[in-house]
């Protein structure tokens, strides 16, 4: 049932669903490299006389080549079908037999022109181009694809399926972060690089001995937990990402870029050290509302971490007075901190006017190396 290269028409398998008697519903199965042989990508744009054509967005390289990489790996799956839309020139026809319907769905055989060179493909994409492009560049051609079609000639029925299937909200960002330590196969680069610091904000939040134990919210806190989880997790992921990624950053060498491997018994010492030392210093402003206490906000998170890189970038947390040093450490700034009141000394702001913005984040984290900075100068 493979369609060469001098076939005229595809032949598959199929259900063919009932929904509507106006649309027909077809699910069958593709090979990867069939595709994009009977289907065309409508591209959204506009014709010389302004009307507008098509519906589909550009392509996105890269989620292309990350789908590719996954598609060529062993052991991939691909449950989500591409959705087509076919021309009503595709033919179905009914197995014999009282068994080829059970009322819902009934077997057959689906048969669709194949175009002669230059000529217009017999379906369209509704949904999967990304996919659909990826399919057709992956090594392993012969990949078998679920497929759902239905029959639509007119674009606005095309364009209406584009949007409803389209009109969902993408996955919020916590939810992404908390899954990601518990997916085994091999992710995407731009989410790989994210499920080192979301394990260790996992741990950070679990771990009874953490500082930071049940004060992180996640996307599975329990309602009667929220109350006490006062800081965001993707502020705390953010955080530990900074850290690990940047030269400079002070968890940067618990990293083997070249094996890629991570000692994540050394960043949770280091990790438990610091942020116990924070809690210590300011008591009564660790554990609270952001609405009570920029320390647990996300410009106060990001900016501790910064200092983070300092002071751990001095103090060896293996060393047998880690604890104390940094405590030191956390001290010289503690008098210039306006954590939960007054306002904060040349930033020109009250202690709640620190947002969770890049300009406000900047400006605190640079005010606070600054002061250790000039307070560790002063003591020498």
């Amino acid at each position: 049932m493979t369609a060469n290269s001098s076939a005229t028409q595809l032949v598959r398998r199929a259900l063919r669903i009932e929904q509507t008697g106006k649309y027909p519903m077809f699910m069958f199965a593709l090979r990867a490299d069939e595709v994009l042989q009977i289907a065309d990508i409508s591209r959204v744009s506009r014709d010389e006389a302004g009307s507008l054509i098509g519906y589909q967005r550009p392509e996105v390289r890269r989620h292309v080549a990350e789908i590719i990489e996954y598609l060529n790996t062993d052991g991939s799956l691909f449950p989500n079908p591409i959705i087509l839309a076919l021309s009503s020139r595709s033919r179905f026809e009914s197995s014999r037999g009282p068994g080829a319907s059970d009322g819902l769905a009934t077997s057959g055989r689906l048969t669709i022109p194949l175009p002669a060179k230059g000529k217009t493909k017999p379906a369209w994409i509704v949904d999967g181009q990304q996919r659909a492009l990826a399919l057709s560049r992956t090594n392993r051609s012969e990949f078998p694809v679920p497929v759902t079609a239905f029959v639509a000639d007119s674009v606005s029925l095309q364009r209406d399926q584009f949007l409803r299937v389209n009109n969902t909200r993408p996955l919020p960002r916590g939810l992404v972060t908390e899954l990601l330590p518990e997916v085994d196969s091999p992710l995407p680069p731009r989410l790989a690089i994210r499920k080192a610091p979301a394990a260790l904000c996992d741990v950070l939040n679990t771990e009874p001995i953490s500082p930071m134990y049940g004060l992180i919210k996640r996307a599975s806190t329990a309602r009667d937990q929220a109350p006490h989880a006062v800081i965001t997790d993707t502020v705390v992921v953010n955080m530990l990402n900074e850290s690990l990624t940047s030269p400079s950053g002070c968890l940067f060498p618990y990293r083997d870029v070249s094996r890629n491997e991570t000692d994540f018994d050394g960043i949770l010492q280091a990790l438990f050290i610091y942020w116990s030392a924070v809690r210590d210093t300011f008591p009564d402003a660790w554990g609270k509302p952001a609405s009570k206490s920029r320390l647990m906000h996300g410009a106060g998170i990001r900016a501790m971490g910064r200092l983070m890189d300092r002071i751990l970038g001095v103090v060896d947390p293996r060393g047998p007075n880690a604890s104390e040093t940094v405590r030191q450490h956390l001290a010289l700034i503690a008098p210039y901190c306006r954590w939960t009141g007054g306002q904060w000394d040349e930033l020109n702001m009250q202690w709640n006017e620190i947002e969770n913005m890049h300009r406000h984040i900047q400006e605190l984290s640079s005010y606070l190396i600054r002061v250790h900075r000039n307070s560790r100068a002063e003591l020498a």
